[in-house]
């Protein structure tokens, strides 16, 4: 199989307080195999690399094992890479009686990472409408995450397609915990991202970016410069943290990489 070379990014951003600029990422999926595999296809050529994990009854677990985080933080070092951990999407943080203890193991088992933040979907599986119980049952869980040891700063609520995008309000006033604004969910909403990226901006420690055409985490040259353009210009000018092209496929990577780069140099170009 024939590998396109990496189209390095670079961005005039200021430094960020430990010394690092805005770190571009992606997924621990590009590659059909398992997350060490990636991690070392993908080691040297993004700052960032989130990894999926899940530990349920129907879908097994993929955690990996004290070898493997011993070899993923080996690769860390080598190639000054952070990684970002997505916790498992069916812990239903929103719920009455959610499933807050698999959170718990996939963190424990990370913490020798020093991950850059904890990304969590605060999602129910009675979602019935009644956001003011949502965000109370979200607090909760945030609540009882900060209380077993989790940094409240590092955990990072994420934006849903299947809640409005004002739900993240409540939760980020009434707790310290970060934001992960997913542009992309946002686009496929039908929604301008632009407003919500600069209103979240200042709790925000990870951006997920993907395209959207039918459905999303697509790559992101089907995105109009219209469009990627003003998030990108404001990405430029004031995000220091990760931002993550959401994406699981090798060919949408090295796209998506060389759409970033092209928004960034027509950015550039309009000052």
């Amino acid at each position: 199989m024939r590998y396109v070379s990496f189209p390095k990014p670079c961005f005039s951003l200021s430094a960020v307080s430990d010394g690092d600029r805005m770190r571009i990422g992606t997924t621990s999926y590009i590659y059909p195999a398992d997350i060490i595999t990636n991690v070392r296809r993908l080691a040297g050529k993004v700052k960032d690399i989130e990894l999926v994990l899940f530990e349920s009854d129907s879908d097994g677990s993929n955690l990996p094992d004290d070898s493997v985080i011993s070899e993923l933080k080996l690769i860390a070092a080598e190639h000054e890479m952070t990684y970002t951990v997505h916790l498992p999407l069916d812990i239903y943080p929103a719920d009455d009686h959610p499933f807050l203890d698999a959170a718990l193991r996939v963190i424990q088992v990370t913490e020798k990472l020093d991950p850059h933040g904890y990304v969590i979907h605060l999602d129910s599986r009675n979602n019935t409408g009644d956001i003011s119980r949502l965000v109370d049952n979200s607090l909760n869980s945030l609540k009882f995450l900060s209380e077993n040891g989790v940094p409240a700063e590092s955990i990072c609520v994420e934006n849903l397609e299947n809640h409005p995008p004002g739900f993240l309000d409540p939760v980020l006033s009434q707790s310290p915990v970060s934001c992960c604004a997913d542009i992309g969910h946002l686009w496929k909403t039908g929604l301008d991202p632009v407003g919500y990226l600069q209103a979240w901006l200042g709790r925000t420690r990870i951006v997920h970016l993907h395209g959207f055409l039918g459905h999303d985490h697509r790559r992101l040259s089907l995105m109009e410069p219209e469009q990627l353009d003003p998030v990108i210009e404001i990405l430029s000018e004031r995000f220091f943290g990760v931002l993550t092209l959401e994406i699981f496929k090798e060919r949408d990577l090295w796209d998506s990489l060389n759409a970033l780069e092209a928004s960034v140099k027509r950015v550039g170009h309009s000052h």
